[in-house]
């Protein structure tokens, strides 16, 4: 009977860490989701912040070509680094597209300077501030996003979680960086010159 009592003891012991393994397993699981789910939904925020800023580009190209016609090769530029950033398929290449976007539309602003007309236009003027505002809502959007994916990226890289999630297929994501050599330049949001 004492061996049965001992038995009975392990056997019920082992099936409450066989129960605790289950519910870890489950628990690290839905946390796993539950971080990608949040980088998936911090990404759509910066997809339609995006999506706003490449419908008011061609508004803004329109503006400048009826006074600046001439500076054709500006213009093109704008246009070619707005569509190469709409085709952009992931964070990566959208990180990218989005630095020469920043590049060209920075030169379309200093053309700008060189047209008082222009400058004084009141559509450019509320097109150049509503480019403004809502490259202070993608510098917010990637912030979130970065976070998120630093939070995500720690979860799926600590013991014990590094157990399930290689075999689960979490993979590291990538953050929405700019290239080094932009730094500098985007660290502001484009100035409104009145």
């Amino acid at each position: 009977m004492g061996g049965n009592l001992i038995l009975l003891v392990l056997g019920g012991a082992v099936c409450l860490v066989v129960v605790l393994v289950i519910a870890w397993a489950l628990t690290s699981y839905n946390k796993l989701v539950r971080q990608r789910n949040q980088v998936d939904a911090a990404w759509a925020q910066i997809d339609v912040q995006l999506k706003r800023r490449y419908d008011l580009i061609p508004n803004l190209v329109e503006t400048v070509k009826g006074y600046a016609a001439h500076e054709r090769g500006t213009l093109d530029a704008v246009v070619k680094a707005r569509n190469a950033a709409v085709s952009a398929a992931s964070p990566e290449a959208q990180a990218q597209a989005e630095t020469m976007l920043s590049g060209a539309l920075r030169q379309l602003f200093a053309l700008a300077e060189a047209y008082p007309d222009l400058k004084a236009n009141q559509n450019f003027l509320r097109l150049q501030s509503d480019l403004s505002d809502i490259e202070n809502k993608i510098a917010a959007s990637r912030r979130f996003f970065n976070n998120a994916v630093q939070e995500y990226n720690a979860s799926i890289q600590q013991f014990p979680a590094v157990i399930l999630a290689g075999p689960l297929g979490f993979a590291p994501r990538t953050y929405f960086d700019v290239e080094e050599a932009e730094r500098p330049a985007i660290a502001t949001a484009p100035q409104v010159k009145f």
